[in-house]
């Protein structure tokens, strides 16, 4: 077996894994005292954490051995990116568990890695050489700081979520009740991604097309979905497919936006049926697993995730990365999409710390604001890297 072989049944064991603590969690919430942070965690609880901890060990060889054969950090493209930010969260997840113990933190956590992974596995997990502008040491450093800020980031996601889901009444007709709803419809529209892609891959779907890009240059690609948007000046060299609805300019990549496009289809279809086979709001399904956490208590751990991860952010995805902008680039500071949205993410963090420390943002609105930041995060992840154009588009 080769180490490439090695490294992916490594990622394989770490996400089976985290799919059996997820349920095991499931189980350790029902006996969680009221208060939510027993002293010790019980039988169910005991052995999810250790499931999770093989689990992460299981992702720790993963990135290690892929690292090995291919001689620099396994964070150059989507596939390893991705798979990564999984990692973080769940390194996340297990510090600030042993810190609080809330089982219930698991419920949420190991679905969020769970659906990260699945999104990285829908991209091509060849280790391919890096481009010129990547052969720089402070690609790891830059990716892997910024990466763990977000992941320390989530986590204050994950336990606004979890305060949001017992402080929202789901049988209230409120502004609250629909936006948590509509952020429960999201997680829907990933899992939409990755069965738009798992659909249309098994079905071999495949279109070919020629197009002119932003410098003039005509060159070809290959959809493997039906193509809803197609490429600047677009020409189908592939009989009998779909031809495109609607044409985009230069700076729109209309695959990836195709992508994006069936993820809605799709996840919103999902959604629909799971309404209506339940016959309830996916709020008020939710609502009976969290009664007995403490609402004080996942505040606090918001807050402290937020106090933790905003300056590890800040050195990752703005110092270092200025950093390495100049010697890749030579300039500091470019607008470039992606940079963009850091500084959005950035300032965003900032402004939850100034409402949180002046202004007295506690409760729900600190957790509204902690999922408004991963939002952010998601929304740099998926829709800048998929859809919009730049410099960090090798990625």
């Amino acid at each position: 077996m080769s180490l490439i072989d090695l490294s992916g049944n490594f990622l394989f064991i770490a996400f089976i894994a985290y799919l059996v603590g997820t349920l095991l969690f499931g189980g350790a919430i029902k006996n969680t005292k009221p208060d939510g942070a027993a002293k010790r965690a019980d039988n169910w609880g005991k052995l999810a954490i250790i499931v999770t901890v093989v689990g992460f060990l299981a992702h720790l060889a993963y990135f290690i051995t892929r690292w090995i054969y291919t001689g620099h950090a396994p964070v150059s493209n989507m596939f390893e990116f991705t798979t990564a930010f999984g990692m973080f969260i769940i390194g996340a997840f297990i510090l600030i568990y042993y810190m609080y113990r809330i089982s219930a933190l698991g419920l949420i956590a190991l679905p969020v890695a769970i659906l990260i992974i699945g999104y990285a596995a829908m991209f091509p997990s060849e280790a391919d050489p890096l481009v010129p502008s990547l052969q720089s040491y402070w690609l790891t450093i830059h990716v892997i700081t910024a990466a763990m800020g977000q992941s320390i980031l989530a986590i204050s996601a994950v336990a606004g979520l979890l305060y949001l889901l017992k402080a929202v009444d789901p049988k209230s007709k409120t502004k609250s009740r629909f936006w948590m709803e509509a952020v429960l419809y999201f997680c829907f529209l990933v899992v939409g991604f990755i069965l738009a892609t798992v659909i249309f891959k098994g079905m071999g779907y495949e279109a070919n097309f020629s197009y002119v890009n932003a410098q003039g240059k005509e060159l070809e690609i290959t959809y493997n979905m039906p193509a809803v948007f197609g490429m600047n000046d677009y020409t189908l060299l592939t009989d009998g497919k779909m031809e495109p609805l609607v044409e985009m300019p230069p700076v729109i990549n209309a695959k990836k936006l195709t992508t994006v496009f069936w993820s809605f289809v799709i996840g919103s279809v999902v959604y629909l049926l799971v309404r209506l086979i339940s016959r309830k709001r996916i709020l008020e399904m939710l609502h009976p697993l969290v009664q007995k956490v403490n609402l004080n208590l996942l505040d606090e751990v918001g807050y402290r995730s937020v106090l933790i991860g905003f300056p590890v952010f800040t050195l990752g995805a703005l110092v270092f990365a200025m950093i390495w902008a100049q010697e890749a680039w030579g300039r500091y500071w470019g607008w470039d999409p992606k940079e963009v949205w850091a500084l959005i993410t950035w300032l965003f963090y900032a402004a939850y710390l100034h409402l949180r420390l002046s202004k007295g943002w506690e409760g729900k609105k600190s957790a509204w604001l902690a999922l408004i930041g991963f939002a952010i995060i998601l929304f740099n992840l998926i829709v800048v890297n998929l859809v919009i154009a730049g410099l960090h588009s090798y990625a």
